[in-house]
């Protein structure tokens, strides 16, 4: 306040001055006359400038101490508002009213709908973001390879409708020609089917009399395949050709599968009245036209299902050799394939015993997976099974805690035999499951394979 008062009193001298100057400059004229009024006026003019200019700069130096004092205030002001008060003690009756407590993060993300998300953070806990790749894999596994046992029933009585109305017709159609039973089964039959994609096998077993048909290697006949074997019609010197029903369907005097196929392939599509056996199965029946396989394509209100027909040749070995006709190509194209899923499956229920069945759950999840990954699609059934099989007997400790850690070894094991384009069968050494894959398709599945091993989340 004071500093006010002494500038205060500096502009009144000033303004003192001023008034005075200009008087003189009023009476000059009449004392000195017009020319030394002159040099008078520009000589006080001159005075008056540095008078002037002096006031201004002290003028600049009071604002800016003023400037200076009121930072300093604002400096105290924000001190005064940063130190803190005493808080009231509470009263006594304070302490019985109820503490309001933080609410937890899954209550606050059920607030109203309308309301902003990010008006109010939420606190997310770690774990429930950071899940293990076990968990991951149970929860895939509860998501997409499970089948409702709805699903599993209805499909099992469908396939099982089917295979009646078929074997009525073949009875029908083909009186002379012997088959057996039959009877569906498959993954669905036997706990292994992942999701839906799995079909339904419908095996016709052909009766051949006993001692007329003998099984020959197919790596001791022309075609060097040790996946199939040849069906030679013997004791013709007692037998001639003509007295079996299945003499008429003899190439190079061997039973062949491919006419076989033929036959029932056609006879599948033009002659079976499937509208018919649909309507009365309350489902839509038809055949695949594009498949080389005998396929029936079932669609049903709650689900969809295929059915594949194998002509098969059983009990014609001691060993129980099943064998099935498969469209081949080549020398073998007559032959007929072994068929390996029922020892397979036979032999994964063998291994997990009586624990929690973790390699045919392994089984099941590797299948889901590249049934789910188009570029992992021609890895079959077949190929799975086999890297199961293997790890299965390599290793000791099949816990369902292990699960994940058995899943990232068969890829690994899947990638390692892609390395060296080989993947021997379980029960035949000699056969290379990766023989059918160009190197093409090799690569392509060792690229997505390596991928998933850096990064087995992308798998699911």
């Amino acid at each position: 306040m004071a500093e006010f008062s002494q500038r205060r009193g500096k502009r009144h001298d000033d303004d003192m001055l001023g008034s005075a100057v200009d008087f003189l400059l009023a009476n000059a004229r009449l004392v000195l006359g017009v020319g030394g009024a002159a040099v008078l006026g520009i000589a006080t003019l001159a005075v008056k400038r540095l008078i002037d200019r002096a006031a201004s700069s002290r003028d600049e130096d009071d604002a800016k101490a003023d400037a200076t004092s009121l930072e300093d205030s604002w400096k105290e002001l924000s001190l005064l508002k940063a130190t803190p008060r005493p808080q009231p003690r509470p009263s006594p009756a304070a302490h019985s009213q109820p503490v309001l407590l933080p609410v937890p993060s899954h209550f606050a993300s059920e607030g109203p709908a309308g309301a902003d998300p990010q008006s109010s953070p939420q606190l997310t806990s770690p774990g429930l973001l950071c899940l293990t790749f076990q968990e991951k894999l149970l929860a895939f596994e509860r998501d997409h390879v499970s089948i409702p046992g709805a699903h599993v029933a209805l499909a099992k009585q469908l396939a099982g409708d089917i295979a009646l109305e078929l074997q009525a017709y073949l009875q029908s159609k083909f009186p002379e020609l012997p088959f057996g039973a039959l009877v569906p089964g498959g993954p669905l039959y036997d706990g292994l089917q992942a999701g839906a994609a799995d079909d339904v096998r419908l095996l016709a077993p052909l009766a051949l009399e006993p001692g007329l048909w003998s099984l020959v290697p197919g790596m001791d006949t022309v075609a060097r395949d040790p996946r199939c074997w040849a069906v030679r019609r013997t004791q013709l010197e007692f037998c001639p050709r003509g007295s079996s029903p299945w003499d008429r369907f003899l190439v190079g005097g061997y039973l062949s599968s491919r006419v076989l196929l033929e036959l029932f392939r056609k006879t599948l599509a033009a002659s079976v009245n499937w509208p018919v056996i649909g309507s009365l199965l309350g489902c839509w029946v038809r055949p695949s036209v594009a498949s080389e396989e005998l396929l029936l394509e079932v669609q049903h209100e709650c689900l969809e299902l295929t059915v594949a027909v194998f002509l098969a040749i059983t009990g014609a070995s001691a060993d129980g050799r099943l064998l099935v006709a498969w469209p081949l190509e080549g020398l073998a194209g007559n032959f007929w394939l072994q068929d390996l899923y029922p020892a397979e499956a036979a032999r994964l229920r063998a291994l997990d015993g009586c624990e929690v069945g973790t390699r045919q759950r392994l089984l099941l999840l590797l299948c889901r997976v590249c049934q789910g990954h188009p570029a992992l699609r021609q890895l079959s059934r077949g190929h799975l099974t086999q890297v199961v099989l293997r790890l299965g007997e390599e290793e000791a400790d099949w816990a369902e805690g292990v699960l994940g850690e058995r899943f990232l070894q068969a890829v690994e094991l899947l990638l390692s035999s892609l390395e060296q384009a080989s993947l021997p069968c379980h029960f035949s050494p000699g056969v290379n499951l990766f023989a059918s894959l160009c190197p093409e398709e090799v690569d392509s599945l060792g690229h997505v394979l390596y991928r998933g091993l850096q990064a087995p989340e992308g798998l699911l």
